[in-house]
């Protein structure tokens, strides 16, 4: 199974929980069990959680919403990317709390439902096209007809209604640095993001990337240990393409696109990670570089600055649930691991020194 396949596939057994002072019956109802798609996002579950906790609500109507920890949720973001940020230790099932009413307009942006997350939806694809190709055109000139079939299957986790459909943007590909030998499954993309020509010759390109970055001052061995993320004042979003220089004979890799989306590992020597770094490491099929959904953990060593006497550790570094070795060819990366909409989104949890604590 190629890797975007195992990427669309991905999903997260949710348990959600009516919040308590908007019950109004006895016994309370029980929590609704659900599994979530990694590419999906929140809203979209309504029409399915509605029904089962109807029966137990106050009169009135209000924007549905949902907490973790007291902390709500941005319905804009995947649910693959909120599990994996806040989820240092993974919990399964994932146990949050849906609201009625008292929507947080303070935190949370409207949210009018699946509209306003379909719309959403294709703000992210505009950018993205325009970050890749300097325009946004062949988006702003899609039919309504390719329109509602794009969204629909992304919705619909259909990949081969996706792929028809995308394939219409001209977004074109990468040339994947990574060449898998003869004898093993092959990981070449079938939805990708930057065409590229074939000459030989160094061409950049850019990647449209959204990193989501946990800054923590405490020290903590098992991640299971690590402290809550107790507001979105903690996370750092950087929305920012990287500019992948493509040149015979070198390798650019997700360590090297990770530095230059943060300027305080510039000066670093080296991510690094348990085991050899070698950009060609023989990964032997899409399965074994992927693993399966959540599976394991690939410890990251820490880095240190030559310009400063603090210390930086990457505690990890997640992308569709994983957590894949960084001298991984980033191009392997943008076009195996990114969302539907073609961006590619990584979480970092990064332990930091006190003073340079954000």
């Amino acid at each position: 199974m190629e890797a975007q396949q195992f990427v669309w596939k991905g999903a997260i057994p949710l348990q959600i929980h009516l919040h308590e002072s908007e019950i109004t019956t006895l016994p309370p109802p029980p929590p609704f069990l659900v599994l979530a798609p990694r590419i999906g996002y929140l809203p979209l579950l309504i029409a399915r959680i509605r029904p089962h906790f109807s029966s137990a609500l106050p009169p009135g109507v209000d924007t549905v919403w949902f907490e973790y920890k007291g902390l709500p949720l941005k319905w804009y973001i995947p649910t693959g990317v909120l599990y994996d940020l806040f989820c240092a230790e993974p919990e399964r099932p994932w146990n949050l709390t849906v609201h009625f009413r008292g929507y947080p307009g303070n935190i949370l942006i409207p949210c009018e439902g699946e509209d306003s997350v379909k719309w959403s939806f294709i703000n992210s694809l505009k950018e993205a096209a325009y970050i890749i190709n300097g325009n946004c055109k062949n988006v702003m000139n899609m039919s309504q007809p390719d329109q509602l079939e794009l969204w629909r299957s992304v919705s619909k986790c259909d990949l081969e209604a996706y792929r028809q459909v995308s394939a219409k943007l001209k977004l074109g590909i990468i040339e994947d640095e990574y060449l898998v030998s003869t004898n093993s499954i092959s990981t070449k993309p079938q939805a990708s993001i930057v065409e590229t020509e074939l000459t030989g010759q160094a061409k950049t390109v850019r990647i449209p990337v959204r990193l989501y970055v946990w800054y923590v001052t405490e020290d903590f061995e098992d991640l299971e240990d690590a402290p809550p993320i107790e507001g979105w004042d903690k996370i750092s979003y950087i929305n920012h393409p990287v500019e992948l220089f493509k040149e015979d004979g070198k390798c650019f890799t997700l360590s090297e696109a990770i530095k230059t989306l943060l300027p305080e590992l510039s000066c670093a020597a080296d991510l690094k990670v348990e085991g050899e770094s070698k950009c060609a490491s023989q990964y032997e099929n899409s399965e074994a570089l992927l693993g399966a959904e959540d599976q394991g953990r690939t410890a990251i060593g820490s880095m240190e600055s030559q310009a400063s006497a603090n210390l930086a550790e990457v505690k990890f570094v997640r992308i569709q649930g994983i957590e894949p070795k960084l001298e991984i060819p980033f191009s392997w990366v943008a076009n195996n691991l990114m969302f539907p909409e073609y961006f590619l989104h990584i979480c970092i949890c990064l332990r930091v020194a006190k003073e340079n604590s954000r």
